[in-house]
């Protein structure tokens, strides 16, 4: 079955930590729509080697109309997070259960949508400890799965174990 998914970007996100979880995710027959503060806005990854057009505004979303949500690491959610739309969005995903793929720093929206607590991740090494005090159960490990519902993982070497696990997720 096909599902759609969110996928919450701005400019200096991690380049693969983007374009290879998408094609994954496309290859499998699953839709990524992009999501940022202006539709139709051209973003680029912090290593100038991909670049994403954004499909639809903040403003414009619903997250009942998506099956799950992608957070692509890099400087991306750090300044997302300083938005209040998107860590609601994002939220909303966790409190309702919806599948989340959140790599590297992709977890620091989780921390500020204050959705962590009590849950098994990982990311990126210079977050582990903000993940901690957000009172996550933090494991330096590729891939966590937790509650069948969170996939997080550390950098783009990663990237394989993350794919494998969200698709299963999406099955």
């Amino acid at each position: 079955m096909v599902k759609t998914i969110a996928c919450v970007i701005t400019d200096m996100f991690e380049d693969v930590e983007y374009t290879n979880p998408a094609k994954a995710f496309k290859d499998a027959g699953h839709k990524v729509v992009s999501i940022e503060k202006e539709k139709g806005k051209k973003v680029t990854g912090k290593n100038g080697e991909a670049s994403v057009t954004i499909d639809e505004s903040i403003d414009d979303v619903n997250p009942d109309n998506y099956d799950a949500l992608f957070i692509p690491g890099g400087f991306s959610p750090d300044q997302l997070r300083a938005d209040d739309r998107f860590v609601a969005f994002t939220k909303h995903f966790m409190d309702v259960k919806k599948p989340v793929f959140a790599i590297c720093h992709g977890p620091q929206l989780l921390i500020t949508a204050k959705t962590l607590e009590g849950r098994m991740a990982t990311g990126y090494k210079s977050i582990q400890v903000d993940m901690d005090y957000a009172g996550a159960k933090v494991k330096d490990e590729e891939v966590i799965v937790c509650n069948n519902q969170l996939v997080t993982s550390r950098q783009p070497d990663d990237i394989p174990a993350f794919n494998r696990e969200a698709l299963n997720l999406l099955k």
